[in-house]
């Protein structure tokens, strides 16, 4: 059965992104044709309104983030290890990227899509950067591009061009070699460095930025400082908006961070349905007679 969503429908979503004036006349036209914007992004920060962005790799879980009003999702190179089952980040290719891009923007209608650029796509000179941006935004179908670590020079480029960017601080998976592991970064006499990065990343154009595995105190007095909006995953509660990854959301890894929420545990419930299939299957109940066809 197909359900189609009403006007009335199509009107609370619309004011749930932030979109539409509650009160205001919402036609299906006229709110179907609305995608979050950087410039939504940066006027909900002047209002003090807080967010939500979560992950997303595949088309139908894109599909219902975006109908549940997610109004940001990122397409991180965590697919790595979320989804393709590597240790880590590193191995993830533009190729994949490119995929996983273009199936999670099949899949939504209203949120921003924003893609990862992953390991060796940008670091080794802007005209590659500028190069695998524009493949996420061209072939991908993202609306803006995420970068990790203090890429001044690359982050202007890109913004000159008319390709939005994200930018990301403090625990930067692709350097986790140079880091040590997944360490907190930013303790100590180490805030004030990062602190500067971020001054310098807004000033270069990004449309906001994620503060990733820091203290606190230093995720809020970024928040504070900067112009535009912060995502925090690791943060604290001081940030613009907070980031998760939806299999941590979800309960599909068997090890949840420290800075990560389990909403659900699907990993178990999966488990049970495949047990009931299984049990249905060797007692021969399955299929039954409303599920054959005459």
């Amino acid at each position: 059965m197909v359900t189609v969503a009403t006007g009335t429908d199509i009107e609370v979503l619309a004011q749930r992104r932030g979109r539409l004036p509650r009160g205001s006349p919402c036609t299906p036209r006229r709110c179907e044709q609305m995608t979050v914007t950087i410039h939504d992004l940066r006027s909900w920060k002047s209002e003090g309104r807080r967010w939500a962005m979560l992950t997303a790799y595949d088309f139908p879980t894109a599909q219902i983030l975006d109908r549940a009003g997610i109004p940001v999702l990122l397409v991180g190179d965590s697919v790595g290890r979320n989804v393709l089952g590597y240790a880590n980040e590193l191995p993830v290719t533009m190729e994949e990227m490119l995929h996983h891009t273009r199936a999670v923007a099949r899949g939504v209608e209203h949120a921003m899509v924003v893609g990862d650029m992953p390991f060796m796509s940008f670091q080794a000179s802007i005209e590659d950067g500028v190069r695998n941006a524009g493949r996420l935004v061209k072939e991908g179908g993202a609306h803006a591009v995420k970068l990790e670590g203090a890429q001044f020079d690359l982050v202007h480029r890109l913004v000159d061009i008319g390709i939005p960017v994200m930018a990301h601080i403090g625990l930067t998976p692709q350097s986790v070699y140079g880091l040590g592991g997944y360490r907190v970064q930013g303790r100590g006499e180490a805030a004030a460095k990062v602190l500067d990065q971020a001054h310098s990343l807004e000033k270069s154009g990004a449309f906001s930025i994620v503060l990733e595995a820091m203290p606190a105190d230093l995720g809020a007095e970024i928040a504070k400082e900067l112009q535009i909006p912060t995502i925090g995953i690791g943060a604290g509660s001081g940030t613009d908006a907070q980031v998760l990854v939806i299999n941590d959301l979800l309960g599909l890894n068997e090890k949840v961070p420290k800075f990560a929420k389990q909403y659900v545990d699907l990993r178990q419930t999966i488990a049970t349905a495949a047990e009931a299939f299984v049990a249905d299957v060797e007692a021969g109940t399955f299929p039954d007679e409303e599920h054959v066809y005459s």
